[in-house]
């Protein structure tokens, strides 16, 4: 059984699909299995991914679109590896991305630990100072902002069971880390740049005002918190991410 799973979604993602997989193809750690789900692309991403011969590669084509949550899903179903770390087709890792998340991990005793990743445009040019991982995440504080962004993020199923993403929401992967965090203390910091982030001008991500309502649904719905609490971490959530691509505090 490999040490590490890597989960991606692919959907339409030809333009960088071929980087995404020389960052994976070049780390220097290679115990690993990578588990891409494509969501029924019209382009040609399937013919790119199945050009590679290499075992470790694992392809599989969803029945319908459902969404990234719903890919990542049907990876993670099929995952064996003892650590769980993500990687969408149109990101990138450094090198030394995998090898040393798992050194750290391992020094720190972490059950989930994420590092600095770089802010850069479509052509990997850096645009924000890059996001730095400067504190521990937890529960609590996880509510207010979410500091775990999925390509720099790494956990240990051993330890804390695999979790799946809930389908539906356009905020899954703040659900999925709230519900490990649940689980655990605290996740850890490793204060090193390992990945870089294409922010596209139209990602679901940088349009914060047009997913206020999906927000409000993470901790009304799926926190089950009450209206007044939903409210005031919604706020949170959205002068965080002012605060968090603003060229003006960055």
């Amino acid at each position: 059984m490999p040490l590490v799973s890597i989960i991606t979604p692919c959907y339409n993602s030809s333009r960088f699909l071929e980087e995404t997989i020389a960052s994976v193809m070049n780390q220097t750690f290679t115990d690993w299995e990578w588990l891409i789900t494509d969501d029924c692309s019209s382009d040609n991403s399937v013919d790119i991914i199945k050009k590679i011969n290499d075992s470790r590669i694992k392809l599989t084509i969803a029945d319908e679109n459902g969404g990234a949550g719903h890919a990542r899903n049907i990876s993670l179903k099929k995952a064996s590896g003892r650590y769980i770390t993500f990687l969408d087709a149109d990101d990138f890792w450094e090198p030394e991305f995998l090898n040393e998340m798992i050194r750290f991990m391992e020094k720190e005793q972490a059950e989930i630990a994420y590092s600095n990743y770089a802010r850069c445009n479509a052509e990997l040019i850096p645009q924000l100072e890059d996001f730095k991982a400067d504190k521990e995440v937890t529960f609590q504080n996880l509510l207010k902002t979410c500091r775990l962004s999925l390509l720099s993020s790494m956990y240990d199923a051993q330890r804390v069971g695999i979790e799946y993403f809930p389908e539906g929401s356009k905020r899954e992967d703040h659900v999925m880390w709230l519900n490990l965090l649940k689980k655990i203390n605290s996740g850890k910091p490793l204060p090193k740049t390992m990945a870089k982030y294409r922010m596209h001008s139209n990602s679901i991500s940088r349009k914060k005002q047009n997913i206020i309502k999906d927000q409000y649904l993470v901790y009304r719905e799926h926190m089950q918190f009450s209206t007044i609490q939903s409210l005031y971490y919604t706020a949170n959530w959205a002068i965080n991410g002012f605060l968090k691509y603003s060229k003006i505090f960055n």
